[in-house]
C-alpha cells in the first residue's frame, strides 16, 4: 500500500471538516456545529501560525488527517508541536497510517533546530487511540492537561 503524506491544500477543507464532525462524535459524542469548523479550518489555512493540516493519500484518496499547532516553550527556548485533529477514516485504521504521519511529523521536528518536541491529548476514554500513541513512543505519564472552555 502507496500511503502519501502531504501537506494539506484549501481544496481538502470540505473533506478536514466532514473529519472533524466525524471524530467529534466518535470519540466524545459531540456534535459540532458545520459552520464554526468551517469557519476553525478555513482561518488555518490562511494563518498557519494557528495550525498547519496534513493528510494522507492512498490511491488518490484522503484516507486522514492531523493538525499541527505551534506553542513556545520558554523552558526550552523553542517551539513544541501539538498533534490534534487526529482523524483517520475507519476501513483505513489499523493500516499504520497514523504511525506514517507521526513519523512525518517527527521528521520536521528532526530537521528544525527552532523545534524541541511533540504533544498531543487524547480523551481519557479513548483507549484504541492511547494504545496507537503509546505505540509510537510516547507516554502519557508526565502531564495531565485541565481545561475551561467558554
Amino acid at each position: 500500500m502507496n500511503i502519501q503524506i502531504r501537506k494539506a491544500k484549501e481544496a481538502d477543507l470540505p473533506t478536514i471538516v466532514a473529519f472533524q464532525l466525524a471524530m467529534a462524535l466518535e470519540t466524545e459524542n459531540l456534535r459540532l456545529d458545520k459552520t464554526t469548523v468551517e469557519k476553525g479550518v478555513f482561518a488555518a489555512f490562511k494563518d498557519s501560525a494557528k495550525g498547519q493540516y496534513f493528510v494522507t493519500e492512498i490511491d488518490g484518496e484522503v484516507t486522514a488527517s492531523l493538525m499541527i499547532t505551534p506553542e513556545w516553550s520558554d523552558w526550552r527556548n523553542g517551539l513544541v508541536y501539538w498533534i490534534q485533529s487526529v482523524f483517520v477514516k475507519e476501513n483505513f485504521r489499523r493500516l499504520g497510517i497514523y504511525r506514517k504521519m507521526y513519523e512525518h511529523i517527527q521528521n520536521l521536528v528532526n530537521t528544525d533546530e527552532n523545534v524541541r518536541g511533540i504533544r498531543l491529548y487524547v480523551d481519557k476514554t479513548n483507549i484504541r487511540a492511547q494504545k496507537t500513541y503509546k505505540n509510537t513512543g510516547m507516554n502519557g505519564e508526565h502531564y495531565q492537561l485541565f481545561e475551561w472552555m467558554k
